[in-house]
Formats: C-alpha cells, structure tokens, sequence
C-alpha cells in the first residue's frame, strides 16, 4: 500500500485530498461488551486485602445487623458527658481573681497549731471590719471537752480535730485573698503550686462539698461521744458520793487507810473525842483508856492510859479498839 503525503498550511478552510493522495485508517476494534457483575463483600476471598471503600461498607453493614444498638447515641452520648478541656494561658492561671467565678466555696487557711482559734477569731473581726459587704463564714471543727473540778465548778475546753486548720467560707478573689495572708498568725492557704521557674505561685484550692458534710458529720459524732462520756463520769462520781455517805454512818464498814500503802478496814462505831475504848489486840490488849483523837486517812486511833497515876499517849489502829462496855 503507497503511503500518502499531508501538505499543512494555515488556511483555516479544510482542503480537499485527490488521488493519487491516499489516507491509511487504523482498523476498528470491537470490544465484546460484558454483563456487569455485582459482588457483595462476603464473597471477597480472605487471601486478598481489602481497600477503605469496602472495609467502611462492611462496617456500616455489621451496624445495621444490630438493630437495638445505636452506635450513634453512645457516641453522642460520651461527647456530652465528657467536658470540653478548656486551654488557659499562664496568665490566667496566675491570676487569682479567676477564683472568684467558682462562687461561694470552702477555703483551708493553715494557722498556728497553738493558738489556731484565737487566730481564727482575729481573723473574722478584721474581715468583718475591712470588708463589710462580703458574706463569709468561719469554722474552726472543735470539741467541746467537760471537766468538773474539785471545787464544783465546771471548766469547758475546746480540742480542735483539725490543729493548725481554719475553714473559710466566702466568695475569694486576690484583694480578699492578700488581706488573709497578712493576718497575724495565718500561714497561708492549702493548695498546689501553678506556673514556672520563673514566677511561682500557691494557688488555693477549694474543698468539696461531700468532703465538708464528712467533716461536719465528723465533728458531730465525737461531740455526742465526749458529752455521753462526760454523763457517765459524773454518774459514777454521784454514786461513789452517796456509797461515801453511806459508809460515814454509825455502825457501818468503812475503809480506813493504812501507814504507807497499806490501808485496814474496820467497824467505826459512834467513837468520838473523850470516849471510853477498849483495846482487843496487840501490846496494849485488855486496856482501857480516853479516845483523844481519831485520824481516818491514816486509820490510827491516839488512845491516853493511865499507868502509875501519869497518863500516857499511844497511837493504835482504829481496828483494835471499839467503845468500852459498861
């Protein structure tokens, strides 16, 4: 077949070819049409690895297999309950005026263990006086402790459960916070440290409501112990008082004390001063003499003889003598 030469110009009109010009065609091929297959992913052989396309459509079919469970909702779900993390700068976090957002809260200032209630005490009037329009409250956990003294009177002491800590109610930002801290006594608040190695700070934290209805609870248990212990010391007291009284009766067993750590017990009779006594046992046995004095601690009895005409003074145990017989 004789090849045929193209002449190309310019001319934007089309020329016409005439023999001997010929123009040799590529033959035409004819694909055979096939018939489109579908195929689900069940089908696919394990050996072959699957693309994104197919792994995501098994994934959605596998959800739709489980009807009752919504995958949607507990996802949403979780995004609700999880809080948003909120990215502060080391400006905001130094800044203490911030804390005034959280509203009224529960604040632990560390005082001296010492005098931590008259600290606190201080503490309440200079607030009260140099700001007048804050609400705050202070609350120093304490038990009141009984004693009856000797004299009859009673003496109330107060035990702290918390030394060295007061709780501060009150709506804080950084004026009310440096007023605390210049306080005499105060040695700041409780809290944690916040921002870098170069500009530090003790940044109070506030305690949780369930941990202060602990602390009351707490406060209010070891109040009714102390009280119902007190009840029972003083009930033991008025009844060694009425046995004592008791025991102070003529013709009742009393316990006299001894020399030393010894002590004896005997029967008192009505032996008073100048009264007659017999002597029962011991070097004087059979005597009969003037009680002339009667000491119940020490449980000796002076008794005066007569011996040759002179009377003599002895000191015997109140167990060897009782009153003479007529």
């Amino acid at each position: 077949m004789k090849q045929g030469l193209f002449s190309w110009s310019h001319c934007p009109y089309r020329t016409s070819l005439t023999p001997p010009f010929s123009i040799t065609l590529k033959p035409k091929i004819h694909r055979p049409k096939f018939s489109k297959i579908t195929v689900t992913l069940n089908s696919v052989d394990e050996g072959r690895t699957l693309t994104a396309r197919e792994r995501r459509q098994m994934k959605n079919e596998k959800r739709e297999r489980k009807g009752a469970y919504n995958w949607r909702e507990e996802v949403e779900m979780r995004l609700i309950k999880k809080p948003k993390k909120r990215h502060t700068s080391l400006a905001e976090k130094l800044n203490l005026d911030n804390l005034a957002l959280l509203g009224p809260q529960w604040w632990v200032v560390r005082v001296s263990r010492a005098s931590g209630h008259e600290t606190a005490e201080r503490m309440a009037l200079s607030m009260a006086r140099n700001f007048p329009n804050v609400d705050f409250k202070v609350y120093t956990p304490s038990v009141q402790v009984k004693k009856k003294l000797k004299n009859g009177s009673l003496s109330v002491k107060s035990k702290p459960l918390f030394p060295g800590c007061v709780f501060l109610r009150c709506v804080l930002d950084k004026e009310l916070h440096d007023f605390i801290r210049e306080c005499d006594g105060v040695g700041g608040f409780v809290g944690s440290k916040v921002g870098n190695t170069k500009r530090q700070i003790n940044k109070p934290r506030p305690v949780d409501a369930v941990d202060m209805e602990a602390i009351f609870k707490q406060a209010k248990e070891e109040q009714e112990k102390v009280d119902k212990a007190f009840e029972e010391e003083q009930q033991q007291a008025n009844e060694a008082l009425d046995s004592k009284k008791d025991l102070t009766e003529p013709n009742a067993t009393i316990k006299l004390g001894g020399r030393g750590r010894k002590a004896a017990t005997g029967k008192a009779t009505s032996l008073k001063s100048g009264s007659i006594v017999q002597v029962l046992s011991g070097a004087f046995a059979g005597f009969t003499g003037t009680l002339k004095k009667l000491n119940r601690k020490t449980g000796l009895a002076t008794v005066g003889f007569t011996v040759f005409g002179k009377e003599t003074l002895a000191d015997i145990d109140a167990n060897e003598i009782r009153a003479a017989t007529s």
